[in-house]
């Protein structure tokens, strides 16, 4: 009988003012970290996920898949991540899988519900999701002053069920196999007019 390789998903998000981190081991997660920073996080986020598989007892050569968060958020720490996953899924040959911050909010909720990620200047990210997994949206992420009655995940809403870097994971481990897309950002509203004084990683198309 073959022995079943274990599916090992490493998955990180730097969309927000934080380094988070995830690692799943056949669905169970094995190691979690969020730290919170302002800048920095394209220093931190490699030795942070190498301290989290090496305390799982793990090396980035286990890896089955990456999962990244694509944000929207904020528009250099989208960059630093998705630079950093189509690098290392390269490198290692395995799929990189993009989650939105929408769906690692809505995680864990089955039913009719809303995400919404503060989008500063009096605006939110927003997205209606249906009951059904298996479905599109009832709308495409927008920036918008919203009205909604229902549960609503993020910004001033209810708590998500899931830390973000964990559900990133688990939709990873859910997505990996037939995923065909690198990762790429999700902006939803133009950088801002000040250029960062440490220039963002570059994406190739």
């Amino acid at each position: 009988m073959t022995e079943h390789a274990p599916v090992t998903v490493l998955a990180f998000d730097t969309a927000a003012p934080y380094c988070a981190a995830a690692v799943l081991l056949d669905g169970q997660l094995v190691a979690q970290a969020e730290e919170p920073m302002q800048k920095g996080q394209a220093e931190r986020l490699v030795s942070l996920c190498d301290d989290l598989l090496t305390s799982a007892d793990l090396s980035f050569g286990a890896l089955t898949a990456i999962g990244v968060g694509i944000g929207p958020g904020n528009f250099t720490g989208i960059r630093i991540s998705v630079a950093a996953a189509r690098g290392l899924a390269l490198g290692l040959g395995v799929p990189a899988v993009g989650v939105s911050s929408f769906d690692a909010l809505r995680y864990g909720h089955d039913g009719p519900c809303a995400a919404a990620i503060d989008a500063r200047r009096d605006h939110l990210y927003f997205q209606r999701f249906d009951g059904e997994a298996t479905t599109e949206p009832l709308m495409a992420p927008a920036l918008c002053l919203p009205a909604y009655d229902g549960p609503l995940f993020g910004a001033t809403g209810q708590s998500p069920t899931y830390p973000v870097a964990q559900a990133i994971a688990h939709l990873t481990a859910e997505r990996y196999s037939t995923t065909t897309q690198r990762p790429a950002p999700l902006y939803l509203r133009p950088a801002d007019a000040a250029p960062a004084r440490d220039a963002p990683p570059v994406i190739l198309p």
